[in-house]
């Protein structure tokens, strides 16, 4: 972090100080990692004392000093460290984290928010923008009121761009996040129908969209997807200026010649201002060219030279778990565990990148398994939505079908209704019984791709199923992270 004093953070937060003279706290410095998460406390660092349903974090205060931490904050008094005593955590949280960005002059923040498609982008231009210049963005998908302080908490001096990836469950939450770190370029991927069930529909998702490219200054950029009409329109809600990216013909960073290898990876011809380039990238699915567009037009923004650019895009390398992440089983089968999260948009979106996959570098034809679970908070449209994509796994001529889990249910219905017969598409009522199912009918050359929003818990059972046939890995350290947002 930004080197802060025990008593400017203070001032800054409006809290009180405990446990420390005055004197004391105005020489004693903060500059190591400021944490929610009591073991990932280290020197020189700020442990936030959240209350949660489960746990209370003033409990943990004495370990995080074992680990180096030199100061708590706190909503009451204790001991174990000095404190900074403030009236609400969040507030807290968010003075501070804003103190931290305005105390950068030279940092350039970047906002991304979308239905789908965030954490990729976020990583991808991090990618870009660090092979030039000190970058931070979100470790995985830490987008919510608590994520993104945490995000800008790991700021440093040296630090040139900041990437925040802006999430929203409801109306007003993406204008809050914008005033913890106030963006100067804002990329709005698209619009869909992800958590539709909290919104109450479309219309309000995109008002809550646009929140993200309102909040931009009149110097500023907004980046929008010009392929989606719904964010097309968001030009209208932004005194920045605008630049849509896509295939579309007025788009000013575009994508033409799109082709897909027998990965599922894409190569296409770049178009924009600065020149015209041929681009692959080492990433699965052609959802990600429109992601790479917006990267482009972000990091041509920041002043990277084109060539630059492309070379990044070429070396980049996906960051975040659980995101087309792409096994090869040492008998053969490739594992595609792309179940951190879902919704009727990236579950299209993963189930064509699936269909590529299903003819190797010879063409010839491999077995494509599609293994998915729910979509949750869809509302009302839940069980549309799910027969739909089970209607899409048949058009796409995947081989086999599994739907696992009740919510999930229509997937397969769907399918059927479609034309699916046989074995080709089968329910099974949980994970235990889809991996039973795969150890006995799975054979070299498959693909297998997982696919489902997180609590389904399909990513560990894509794990399993990668494992298989793996060295035995030994024991990994415990891993916490917020909750991401739509």
């Amino acid at each position: 972090m930004i080197p802060l004093s025990l008593a400017e953070i203070a001032t800054i937060t409006g809290g009180r100080l405990h446990g420390i003279p005055e004197d004391e706290a105005a020489r004693l410095v903060v500059d190591g990692p400021v944490v929610t998460d009591s073991r990932e406390a280290g020197a020189g660092g700020l442990y936030i004392a959240r209350v949660g349903e489960q746990m209370d974090g003033h409990q943990f205060v004495g370990p995080t000093a074992a680990l180096g931490a030199v100061a708590a904050m706190t909503t009451r008094e204790v001991d174990e460290l000095p404190c900074v005593v403030v009236g609400d955590i969040q507030a807290g949280l968010a003075s501070l984290a804003r103190a931290v960005v305005d105390r950068h002059p030279d940092l350039t923040v970047i906002g991304i928010t979308g239905s789908s498609g965030k954490t990729s982008t976020k990583d991808l231009l991090a990618s870009v923008l660090s092979s030039v210049a000190p970058t931070v963005a979100p470790v995985g998908s830490l987008n919510s009121e608590v994520g993104v302080p945490l995000t800008v908490f790991r700021v440093t001096p040296q630090t040139r761009y900041l990437v925040v990836e802006m999430g929203a469950r409801g109306i007003g939450h993406i204008e809050y996040l914008t005033t913890i770190a106030p963006p100067r370029i804002g990329i709005e991927l698209n619009v869909g129908t992800a958590h539709v069930g909290e919104f109450g529909s479309r219309e309000a998702i995109a008002v809550a969209k646009a929140e993200l490219v309102a909040a931009l200054p009149d110097d500023g950029l907004a980046v929008l997807n010009a392929d989606d009409a719904v964010v097309r329109a968001m030009a209208g809600r932004t005194a920045a200026r605008v630049q849509l990216v896509g295939t579309a013909p007025d788009a000013t960073v575009r994508a033409e010649d799109i082709v897909l290898d027998a990965s599922g990876r894409p190569t296409f011809r770049l178009l924009t201002p600065a020149g015209e380039a041929p681009v692959t990238l080492p990433l699965h699915g052609e959802h990600h060219v429109g992601n790479a567009l917006a990267v482009v037009a972000a990091a041509l923004e920041c002043g990277l030279p084109l060539e630059s650019v492309v070379e990044a895009l070429a070396s980049a390398t996906p960051a975040s778990r659980w995101r087309m992440e792409v096994v090869e089983r040492p008998d053969g089968v490739t594992v595609v565990n792309d179940a951190y999260n879902a919704n009727p948009d990236s579950m299209r979106a993963a189930l064509k990148a699936l269909a590529a996959m299903g003819r190797d570098a010879q063409g010839r034809e491999r077995r494509t398994w599609a293994v998915l679970g729910s979509m949750l908070e869809l509302g009302e449209e839940s069980t549309i939505e799910h027969d739909a994509i089970g209607r899409l796994a048949v058009r796409l001529n995947i081989s086999r079908l599994v739907v696992v889990g009740d919510v999930a249910r229509p997937m397969a219905s769907g399918a059927q209704h479609e034309g699916s017969w046989g074995e080709e598409a089968v329910w099974v009522p949980d994970a235990d019984a889809a991996y039973d199912l795969l150890v006995e009918n799975c054979r070299p050359g498959d693909v297998v791709l997982f696919k489902s929003s997180r609590d389904a818990g399909l990513r560990w059972l894509g794990d399993k199923v990668a494992a298989l046939g793996a060295p035995e890995a030994g024991p990994q350290g415990a891993q916490t992270s917020e909750e991401d947002a739509t």
